[in-house]
């Protein structure tokens, strides 16, 4: 992986990218703002799930409102942190935060796919602006519970690949590559 770094590092789109001054500073606000807009769609779907905010507005409605902010947040999400990840590849690539954190990413995608999927049946199956539907089922509201966490895992995450080989020590692949993390 160090090997695809380096050369990775030594390209002209990643030279270009990391000596223009504006650019990466720029790459990074957008990116920490996305992160933001997907953790509040996501907070706001669980909240619902669990029934701890919007319970006067069904899920599904609920759904559709933030799903939208919530996929196109990953994508302007993804590109910007493909753009940051070529722009410092080694620092990124070489690191167990990283690492962890796309696995925790890939997790999260998925799982908001197979909710969103579940939501495209239940519009088919409920007329809109319906507000009398059961309680949750207590796995749902636990799934609910369990991505909040893993979100915040992910925020979490994004920000110890500055300090991965602290808080990884020899787990590190930055360590065990020799590379420089931070």
């Amino acid at each position: 992986m160090l090997e695809f770094a380096t050369w990775l590092q030594s390209t002209p789109l990643s030279v270009a990218i990391s000596s223009a001054a504006w650019v990466v500073p720029t790459l990074q606000s957008l990116h920490i703002l996305t992160i933001g807009v997907v953790f509040v769609s996501i907070l706001m779907i669980a909240l619902r799930v669990m029934g701890r905010a919007r319970i006067e507005v069904s899920i599904v409605d609920v759904w559709q409102r933030f799903a939208p902010f919530l996929w196109w947040g990953i994508v302007i999400m993804v590109v910007t942190g493909v753009l940051l990840t070529i722009s410092e590849p080694v620092r990124e690539l070489m690191t167990m935060s990283f690492r962890v954190k796309m696995l925790l990413i890939a997790v999260g995608v998925v799982s908001a796919a197979v909710f969103g999927r579940g939501m495209r049946r239940l519009v088919r199956v409920a007329p809109a602006g319906t507000t009398r539907e059961p309680a949750m089922p207590r796995r749902m509201r636990a799934a609910a519970v369990l991505t909040i966490l893993l979100w915040v895992a992910i925020i979490l995450l994004g920000r110890a690949i500055a300090y991965d080989d602290i808080i990884w020590g020899s787990w590190s692949p930055a360590v065990l590559g020799g590379a420089d993390a931070t």
